[in-house]
């Protein structure tokens, strides 16, 4: 596990830093004084653990965890007791009071391991297949396997479904963003096709059941590359 330090304190750093590295299993990603140094380590480098001290200067270790999105697993250090409620109501591994005892810090990690290991063997869960559009003051529901293209007109676009179309206030580009990339492909400026739609390519043109759509230049390679004809 990747484990990153968090202390105002030095010597408490350099103990803890000393301990957690001759762990088997733990490397040390780096030694943060506060909270801000905290959050720019987690956003440049992969953390699987974080030893966080919760009595900090300016933002406090809990507010800080509070703070994060999608935080690592945490660990509290603390010289206090009295945050120990605190620590569990936001579901940290464990909670060390300093100094931090060798025995006492393996029990914790012991813990960290076993969330580690449940979480790399959690299966996420699958992608919609589908997506909202806004439709007569509306939200209406789109499966993606009925779009067969979608059309650009300026800053509306045309959703060509199985069995109607569906005329949107939104940009090409901002669209492209919701479609699945692996069952949708950009094929000229103003087109995005559905893969399991396309049934040929001839001419600089996509062949769907009833419709042919142009090939942009800037395009090609791309869609060549997407169907595994490089």
């Amino acid at each position: 596990m990747n484990c990153l330090i968090v202390d105002d304190e030095p010597q408490a750093r350099k103990l803890l830093t000393t301990y957690v590295s001759s762990i088997p299993g733990c490397r040390i990603a780096g030694a943060c004084r506060n909270a801000m140094e905290a959050y720019e380590a987690l956003q440049t480098g992969k953390t699987d653990l974080l030893f966080l001290d919760i009595k900090m200067p300016v933002i406090s270790g809990t507010d800080f965890l509070r703070s994060l999105k999608n935080p690592p697993l945490v660990i509290f250090t603390t010289a206090y007791d009295k945050y120990a409620m605190e620590g569990y109501e936001l579901n940290v591994v464990d909670y060390l009071l300093k100094p931090v005892a060798m025995p006492r810090l393996l029990q914790a990690v012991d813990k960290a391991w076993e969330r580690f290991k449940e979480k790399a063997f959690t299966v996420p869960p699958p992608p919609p297949d589908y997506t909202f559009v806004k439709q007569d003051n509306k939200l209406v529901k789109i499966m993606f396997h009925d779009i067969r293209f979608v059309e650009g007109m300026q800053n509306y676009i045309k959703i060509h479904l199985t069995d109607s179309v569906m005329i949107v206030s939104s940009t090409m580009k901002a669209f492209e963003k919701v479609l699945p990339p692996s069952q949708f492909i950009r094929v000229h400026r103003s087109y995005i096709a559905a893969v399991s739609y396309i049934t040929a390519i001839r001419n600089s043109q996509v062949e769907m059941p009833g419709m042919e759509l142009p090939i942009g230049i800037s395009y090609k390679d791309d869609l060549f590359k997407s169907l595994g004809n490089e």
